[in-house]
């Protein structure tokens, strides 16, 4: 069963954006999808609140990501929508359940910054100990890119400097501000209304449904 972690310890880059689109997509899918909500925000959970009824059905998940826990039987897919300071035991606990782990962040020289130093806190735990520990498969995500930007230029230099796979850069747009008010994704409204963002999400959803290796 895959278990795909969003993360990033930097509050504010879009993790739940990306968690409860990454669930409708594979709800879409005809998968038996599990959201769970590992932010006192609890985002995710009231975007499940919100959704509607006659839409493919995503499970809420309590988990407070303090101890290693099986999902419940049933459950084909798992994501994780992680809190913002995601450090010590919670992170080591949230690894060793991911299958995959998504790390978004937007294009301020902040945002960059954490992501950084959260990859290369992953690279020490890997190398740690012997033998190294296995870590989830890794790829990034730019959020809430703007075209024509320095911001969007300085994001696009950095990753070009990173081992670690780019798999979208996610323009900046109301369609994710809409959708999740009602509790909906990319996959749930009329593919011509948000054609441009699904164009972006293809590499993104080819990653997804590619078994972890």
């Amino acid at each position: 069963m895959p278990v795909i972690l969003i993360a990033n310890p930097k509050g504010g880059v879009g993790k739940s954006t990306l968690s409860t689109n990454v669930a409708g997509y594979l709800a879409s899918r005809g998968h038996k999808v599990m959201l769970g909500d590992v932010d006192k925000q609890q985002s995710a959970r009231r975007w499940l609140a919100q959704r509607p009824a006659q839409l493919p059905l995503i499970q809420g998940w309590d988990f407070d990501g303090e101890q290693v826990v099986k999902p419940p039987k049933g459950v084909s897919h798992v994501v994780l929508d992680s809190p913002a300071g995601l450090d010590g035991k919670r992170l080591k606990t949230l690894l060793k359940l991911a299958d995959k782990l998504i790390i978004p962040l937007q294009p301020s020289m902040f945002d960059i910054q954490a992501s950084f130093d959260f990859v290369q806190k992953l690279s020490e735990l890997r190398s740690r100990d012997d033998p190294p520990k296995r870590l989830p498969q890794l790829a990034l995500v730019g959020m809430r890119a703007k075209e024509g930007t320095l911001s969007l230029q300085q994001l696009r230099g950095f990753l070009a400097g990173l081992d670690t796979p780019v798999l979208a850069i996610l323009r900046d747009t109301q369609n994710y501000v809409q959708l999740a008010a009602q509790g909906l994704s990319l996959w749930d409204v009329a593919e011509g209304r948000v054609e441009r963002d699904l164009a972006q999400w293809a590499p993104l959803t080819a990653w997804l449904d590619a078994k972890s290796s």
